[in-house]
């Protein structure tokens, strides 16, 4: 029996299920958590089943978050979304249920629950999320809304089809997420408008960006800077992008700092892998999209020179 078969099997047993994601949500989290909570509604309309984690305002289009007492992960089946480790989990009730399953796209280089169904070469988790509806299809239905988060966590998490994990098999179900009532246009254009304050700050990316001669590039947002344009940390996540939409970055860092001084880092490339770099400085994540943790300026300087000597070490390569 492989894990599909058995998360199915554990799925059938419970009554009640809760289903938790990371914090600081991107739609592929919020996207998978809600597409697969509604799948479960649909399917099992005698069960139990919540959505769990902090409210995002600016995802309430996606779905909304359940609250919950503690007693309801009493005999309840745990399932986590679009999470690498366990300290990322959003609402840390997290390992208060019977059985704990962890489904996700990452690299599994922490593991955590009971089942573990982990895919890296798959473009997001929602799309992870319609390949088990699909599997079981039988005895599954997929309802309008919970296509319409899906496809919403498969575009935000392949950058409109522009990333390399956009393979043939994701646009196969962005075809079949379409066909069951997903608006692949209404949903892209959500993800792609911004906030008047995020436009602005997308300006303030371009000029004050630093090119280093071999394609790095970074940028420090400061308290100061954010303040300046209105925004806290969390609306930063709209600007990520932006960097590599210029033709001389091979990949870029954003340094945004946080209420303690820290920062957090935000890691991107266009085809060397940067994941490495990211453990290094307490951090993880995809090849080319990973996020880390620099405590002060000598860990911002130390970061920019690793990133440095990436894009030296394969502009070698190229010659």
């Amino acid at each position: 029996m492989n894990e599909m078969d058995e998360i199915f099997k554990q799925i059938k047993k419970y009554s009640k299920i809760i289903i938790h994601r990371h914090q600081r949500p991107d739609p592929d989290a919020i996207g998978s958590q809600i597409g697969l909570a509604e799948i479960l509604r649909a399917s099992f309309p005698y069960k139990t089943i919540h959505v769990v984690g902090k409210h995002i305002l600016g995802f309430d289009w996606i779905g909304e978050m359940d609250e919950i007492d503690n007693a309801e992960f009493d005999d309840a089946l745990v399932i986590v979304v679009d999470t690498a480790n366990a300290p990322r989990i959003d609402d840390r009730r997290f390992d208060q249920g019977a059985e704990l399953i962890k489904i996700d796209h990452h690299p599994n280089d922490e593991p955590f629950g009971d089942i573990m169904w982990v895919e890296p070469e798959a473009s997001s988790s929602s799309e992870l999320i319609y390949d088990f509806y699909e599997k079981f299809s039988d005895e599954l239905t997929l309802p309008k809304h919970a296509a319409h988060a899906l496809l919403a966590g498969i575009i935000g998490d392949t950058g409109r089809y522009l990333y390399p994990a956009t393979t043939s098999h994701t646009m196969r179900v962005v075809a079949g997420l379409m066909d069951l009532g997903a608006d692949n246009a209404a949903i892209g254009q959500h993800e792609n408008e911004l906030s008047l304050p995020v436009a602005r700050l997308s300006a303030y990316v371009y000029e004050n960006l630093t090119i280093l001669d071999h394609g790095a590039a970074y940028l420090k947002l400061t308290k100061d800077v954010l303040a300046k344009f209105d925004l806290k940390e969390a609306g930063t996540s709209g600007v990520v992008p932006i960097p590599g939409k210029i033709k001389d970055v091979k990949l870029w860092a954003i340094f945004v700092q946080q209420d303690d001084g820290t920062y957090r880092v935000r890691l991107r490339s266009k085809t060397d892998p940067i994941n490495e770099v990211a453990k290094l400085h307490d951090g993880g994540g995809h090849p080319l999209a990973s996020g880390a943790k620099a405590k002060d300026e000598a860990e911002i300087n130390q970061i920019i020179s690793e990133l440095d000597q990436l894009t030296k070490d394969s502009s070698k390569g190229e010659n």
